[in-house]
């Protein structure tokens, strides 16, 4: 069922129009048939990019689609709606655009942007390690300085679009002390560069996620990302965009599956009635639908304060926070309108409930949001 959204602009409304029928016609006939072999989407990206979805967010002057963020997030969940894993790998890319358009120097933007943000180059973010995940002041990969730049040794884990994406925002000590992590633009096919064999994950199959081996490999000083120990700031600064992301992935997925539940309920009948006329079964279609749409809000408002330019650091946290949980309850409770048949890989609900798992882990745990959450009030 297509969602009746309040857009800021008839443009907007044109471009979730578009987003419906792009995901209509590309994703969602070839979703379940890669997510079950676990194969790569060749060429999804790239039509992504052509209909202009892979840089909503980002200036126009350096080939983005000039949309506010609460736009783009939209266009997200519905991405998310057909197809989980390439709205999180579009969202991954939206944040591994972000360090060079906030940090960048001006000759770096106009060198590396346009190719970033026109869909001709995938990104990839690079901060969490073996070791240190949502404590990244941990970080042991080391970038040690050289005449005309830095050498890379160390490894990095849980890589989205790992060992297939065009570049990576890699994050290394090059000091002591959380004042000593720095920002690199890393390519693909950077000497010394490897990467692990794809994770064998609950969900989220088609898209591989991979660590990363740097020995010894060479990164120019041209691709240093802002300041030498600035990195931390640039992480910490695009985590909170990166969240909202996640947020409004979950609330695609959490859709989906509130479509899929509805959808069964008003087919299957018992006791001479279809099963979404029972009231106990209505009731929890009627919860689940609250879910969704109050996760829908949370995101909706903190993107709204961000679009303003208004302080919106724990409103990310708690748009990722409700978005999540509701989309593991939501997902949960799809699998249990259906029965015995959600349990079966022949609906897609038990697929939409692994998914839903991963949105409440990645981008910082809920345990981490719920710490953010906390600290804000304290800070007071």
């Amino acid at each position: 069922m297509a969602v009746e959204r309040l857009l800021p602009t008839p443009e907007a409304h044109e471009l979730i129009q578009l987003t419906r029928d792009v995901a209509d016609k590309v994703l969602t006939p070839i979703v379940d048939a890669h997510e079950k072999a676990e194969t790569y989407p060749e060429g999804v990206f790239a039509t992504l990019g052509e209909a202009g979805l892979l840089s909503l967010a980002y200036p126009e002057e350096f080939g983005g689609g000039g949309q506010p963020y609460e736009v783009y997030l939209q266009v997200l969940e519905e991405l998310a709606a057909r197809w989980a894993a390439v709205a999180v790998a579009v969202s991954v890319h939206t944040l591994a655009c972000h360090p060079m358009m906030i940090f960048g120097t001006d000759e770096q933007k106009q060198r590396w942007l346009p190719d970033m943000l026109g869909g001709n180059m995938i990104g990839a973010y690079s901060l969490s390690e073996p070791q240190a995940g949502s404590d990244a002041a941990a970080l042991n990969c080391k970038a040690s300085a050289t005449e005309n730049g830095y050498r890379i040794t160390g490894s990095k884990a849980w890589i989205t679009h790992g060992g297939v994406a065009d570049f990576y925002n890699l994050f290394a000590r090059t000091g002591e002390g959380s004042r000593g992590i720095s920002c690199f633009l890393v390519a693909k096919d950077t000497e010394g560069l490897s990467f692990g064999k794809p994770e064998e994950k609950m969900g989220l199959h088609a898209i591989p996620t991979t660590a990363a081996y740097y020995d010894n490999a060479f990164v120019p000083t041209e691709r240093l990302v802002g300041a030498e120990g600035q990195g931390l700031q640039i992480a910490f600064s695009a985590l909170d965009s990166g969240r909202l992301g996640i947020a409004a992935v979950a609330v695609g997925l959490a859709q989906a599956a509130l479509d899929d539940a509805v959808a069964y309920a008003q087919e299957r009948s018992a006791f001479g009635r279809k099963i979404i006329d029972h009231q106990g079964l209505g009731f929890l279609l009627a919860d689940m639908a609250a879910a969704v749409d109050s996760a829908r809000a949370t995101y909706l408002d903190a993107a709204r304060r961000r679009d303003a330019g208004l302080p919106y650091s724990r409103n990310a946290s708690v748009a990722k926070l409700v978005a999540t949980d509701a989309a593991m309850k939501v997902t949960t409770d799809a699998v249990q309108v259906l029965g015995g048949y959600g349990y079966t890989r022949d609906f897609r609900v038990e697929r939409y409930m692994r998914e839903a798992k991963i949105t409440q882990i990645f981008e910082g745990t809920n345990q981490i949001q719920r710490l953010v959450i906390a600290r804000s009030l304290a800070d007071r």
